[in-house]
Order: C-alpha cells, then structure tokens, then sequence
C-alpha cells in the first residue's frame, strides 16, 4: 500500500471524511428547509392576496350598488356677485 491509502485509513482521514459528508448533509437538509420555506411563503402572499382583491371587488361593488340606488346630487348654479 502506498502511504496516501494509510492515510486514508487512519481514525483521523476516517473521522474528517465523516464531519465533510456529515456537513453535505445538513446542508442538504438547511437547503429543502429554505426552500420548503420560500414555498409557504410565496403560497401564503398568494392567499393573501387573493383576499385583499376580493375585499376590493366586494367594496367596489357596494360602491357602484351606492351610486345607482342614491340619486344623482342636484347641480347649483352659481349665483354672481356684483362688484362694487
């Protein structure tokens, strides 16, 4: 065997070569957690504003129901002052 391949072998090559894949893992496992994340969030503005632009048509809606059922507001002519 060459002295690389012992090294390699070694308890402290065994332990390191655990800690990297160890790291790669949970990095794995932060990153579908972010991304899981960004995911509820965007679904959660998606929902949000579906009810805001509902809210709007609703209030939109009361508004133009107002218009039609009130009367239109009589026009006052203006009266002209005379100078002095």
């Amino acid at each position: 065997m060459s002295a690389r391949k012992t090294a390699e072998l070694s308890p402290e090559g065994i332990a390191r070569s655990d800690r990297k894949r160890l790291a790669a893992e949970e990095g794995m496992r932060a990153l579908a957690d972010v991304e899981r994340q960004a995911i509820e969030v965007r679904r959660n503005m998606a929902r949000l504003r579906e009810i805001r632009e509902a809210s709007e048509r609703e209030k939109e809606a009361a508004d133009a129901a107002l218009q039609t059922a009130s009367p239109a507001p009589a026009v006052k002519k203006r009266s002209r002052k005379t100078a002095r």
